[in-house]
């Protein structure tokens, strides 16, 4: 097979170093730190959304007891805890009217940044940028796709449930006739769900977050490879947080440190898979484009031996420098 041939598994390789290379000269931990801040100021915003859209079908129980055993399989009890106590501080129920138009308005702000700035990093990794002429529409139109990206993870939220929902059903009349293959086949089954529920939420970023425009084709390779390069990390993540005692550590902080550790790495793969899908494109001969908004933005340093550095704003230069003759008179 082609996949398998000697030449195939070079040019993959090569892939795959143009990859990291690229996540490297993009100071990709730099905006991977940049997004862990401003994920502990949004996480708790972005998740009560996130819930509530799930909520309107299976009710808030349901949809919190779904979410919560997640979150504390990627970070553990302690951190888990914590955002669950975020989230109860930020409860709407029993305020007023004028509170809760206030509050749903700060939920919603707070739960976008976390995709405006996935954005701004995207765009920087894929060298595009919105023409600023259009900076008040472009700024419009970023809080109406967070918006619309925030209600995409409640809906699959709500699917991810209403499978458990299905699976869980379907494993008790299983379990009657085949008891001891039930639950390597729930396994297999959830790995599977995960994956493609994953790869769905990293296609939908990739597709349309940035400011540009890519075939579902390109996406789709990338959003597996980071789907798949997620799970792996995620496993790793959990191992290095249990054993390097992160939490302990730093004492009462200790769980946002861990929320701030899970969150960092997991951005890290989340900007490796869109320089991966970047350079899969180029690869199989495909092409990005910046979108009728955006323009290309290139970057040329130039190194120069210099006896003092220029002024950065030469228009400003020397405005505020005091008349020596001046100050003698007087």
């Amino acid at each position: 097979m082609r996949f398998f041939s000697k030449d195939y598994l070079k040019q993959l390789w090569k892939v795959l170093m143009a990859t990291f290379s690229g996540f490297s000269n993009d100071n990709g931990l730099k905006l991977s730190a940049s997004l862990a801040y401003y994920t502990v100021f949004s996480i708790a915003p972005l998740l009560i959304l996130v819930i509530s859209v799930a909520s309107l079908f299976f009710g808030q129980d349901a949809a919190t007891h779904r979410l919560y055993p997640q979150i504390e399989h990627y970070v553990g009890k302690e951190a888990a805890s914590q955002i669950q106590e975020m989230l109860a501080k930020l409860a709407l129920s029993g305020k007023t009217g004028v509170a809760v138009t206030i509050g749903v308005g700060t939920l919603l702000i707070g739960a976008s940044s976390i995709f405006l700035e996935i954005q701004d990093s995207l765009n920087t990794i894929w060298r595009v940028k919105a023409k600023p002429k259009k900076g008040w529409v472009k700024m419009l139109q970023n809080r109406f796709l967070s918006f619309s990206l925030i209600i995409s993870l409640g809906f699959l939220l709500m699917a991810s449930l209403l499978v458990s929902i299905i699976m869980d059903a379907l494993s008790k009349r299983i379990e009657n006739f085949l008891p001891m293959v039930t639950g390597i086949l729930l396994k297999g089954v959830n790995l599977g769900i995960t994956l493609l529920v994953i790869s769905v939420l990293f296609g939908i970023i990739f597709k349309f977050l940035p400011d540009v425009k890519i075939r579902w084709k390109d996406v789709r390779s990338g959003a597996i490879f980071t789907a798949i390069l997620f799970m792996i990390g995620q496993f790793v993540i959990g191992l290095y947080i249990q054993y390097t005692a992160q939490g302990s550590t730093y004492g009462a902080a200790g769980s946002l440190i861990v929320i701030l550790v899970w969150i960092y790495y997991t951005a890290a793969i989340l900007y490796i898979g869109a320089e991966f899908t970047q350079v899969y494109a180029e690869a199989i001969g495909s092409h990005i484009e910046p979108a009728e908004y955006a323009v290309h933005i290139q970057q040329t340093e130039v190194e120069r031996d210099v006896k003092q550095l220029p002024p950065q704003n030469p228009e400003l230069k020397g405005n505020l420098k005091c008349d020596d003759d001046a100050e003698k008179k007087s």
